[in-house]
């Protein structure tokens, strides 16, 4: 087997050849020799059916079989003679050529290997930031909206009438051409005004109502509305206002800082403000490394160092990005990049750069983790998977079998090992 092999640069290399139908014949043969020894036949004994025989029953596949061991060693010659390490080859080989000719199958292909370059200078290049405070203003203005958040709601006398954020207490009846739906009816519901728990409309009507008022309010259902004989629809609600509630905020005292630090019966008004604070701050500080210093220390990062690419893993990236905006078009654009593969060819040109600046900055975070020794396990994922589903109300169980199913796991991992390595560069503590 004749092998020539071609470096296109540091990272990709073009193996050329032939693999003769000698080779693929000989190959056949010790598979079905192989094969006979393990399988069972009606008229021979187990493990001595005649390689001829299992030729004749498994002929396509012993020859797709056999081409494929004859590209590993295609492949493998190829790396050999390049010099390649089989350890630092990245991906799957991009085929340029695979024809099947008399003498043989004409082969090419792209092997790609994994970057290696010198990360010396990096430090030279980190941002540098303000570090952000926390005024005595924001500091008391989150201790009132937090005793707000706290407090229950109170029935309050009949001086005023309903404002933002109130609950309110209603009977109410829906109709759409004077008849009455199922579902439009309630009696002393319990409605927070501005909790956007009602089609969009109804709450800012309640608005003004006085105790005991009743008034009819015109909303028009949504086109997306779940109760397709209502979408769309204009509708009218009779509605009575029998009372109004609103949150009486606890007192900023040790009692409330006790409630809020629970477990800690020697908490202060102080000590929690000194909590508060730090919130703010490391609440600024994440707005400042997402919106700022994040993507800055990237920039600068892929500006600083030039090295080859793997091609393989550039045009994964691409596939990547297509996909992500294919899923905004609507069918009709996606007929029409089907009907012009020009269009897509342009399209992945179009993005290429970013693509490729993404996957270099990958290769570049991934050696700076090294270096830094910083490191992320599994079970930090999982519980930074577990905590954000939590959070959002979702079953965490689904959320990491999904995350498993899709093959994201890894892409999270790798976003963690980012943050924590660009969190030590900037001196950050998040």
């Amino acid at each position: 087997m004749k092998v020539t092999v071609n470096k296109i640069d540091d990272a990709n290399v073009l193996v050329s050849g032939m693999i003769e139908n000698s080779m693929i014949a000989e190959n056949i043969d010790k598979l079905a020799v192989k094969a006979g020894k393990e399988m069972k036949v009606d008229g021979f004994r187990k493990g001595k059916v005649p390689a001829h025989v299992v030729k004749k029953m498994h002929g396509e596949k012993l020859s797709q079989d056999a081409e494929a061991d004859a590209l590993r060693a295609f492949m493998d010659k190829g790396a050999k003679d390049a010099g390649i390490d089989v350890a630092q080859i990245i991906g799957q080989p991009i085929f340029k050529k695979y024809e099947k000719k008399d003498a043989g199958i004409d082969v090419e292909i792209e092997i790609s290997t994994r970057p290696n370059f010198d990360t010396k200078g990096y430090e030279e290049i980190i941002p540098t930031f303000e570090q952000p405070e926390a005024s005595s203003e924001e500091i008391e203005e989150r201790l009132k909206s937090l005793a707000s958040a706290q407090a229950p709601f109170q029935k309050i006398k009949r001086k005023r009438t309903v404002k933002d954020g109130d609950m309110t207490v209603i009977d109410f009846e829906g109709f759409v051409d004077g008849v009455a739906f199922a579902g439009g009816k309630a009696e002393k519901f319990s409605l927070k005004i501005g909790s956007g728990q009602f089609i969009p409309g109804f709450e800012e009507q309640i608005i003004g109502m006085q105790y005991e008022e009743e008034k009819t309010i015109k909303v028009t259902f949504p086109e997306a509305y779940q109760a397709k004989d209502l979408a769309g629809k204009e509708a009218e609600f009779k509605v009575k206002l029998h009372e109004i509630q609103e949150q009486v905020p606890a007192a900023l005292d040790d009692e409330f800082a006790k409630k809020m630090l629970q477990g800690d019966e020697n908490a202060t008004l102080e000590m929690f403000k000194e909590k508060v604070k730090d919130q703010i701050v490391a609440e600024k500080v994440s707005k400042i490394y997402n919106d700022e210093l994040k993507p800055k220390l990237i920039e600068a990062l892929v500006e600083k160092f030039d090295f080859a690419l793997p091609s393989n893993i550039v045009e994964q990236e691409i596939d990547a990005k297509i996909n992500e905006k294919a899923r905004a078009m609507s069918q009709e654009e996606l007929n029409d990049f089907k009907e012009h593969p020009e269009k897509v060819e342009a399209l992945r040109d179009e993005v290429r750069k970013d693509a490729a600046d993404s996957v270099k900055a990958t290769f570049i975070v991934d050696a700076l983790a090294k270096k830094e020794e910083i490191s992320i396990n599994d079970q930090e994922v999982t519980q930074v998977i577990y905590y954000e589903a939590m959070m959002h109300g979702q079953n965490p169980q689904e959320v990491i079998k999904y995350y498993q199913q899709n093959n994201l796991l890894p892409a999270i991992k790798m976003g963690m090992i980012e943050d924590k390595l660009f969190s030590k560069l900037l001196g950050l503590h998040q």
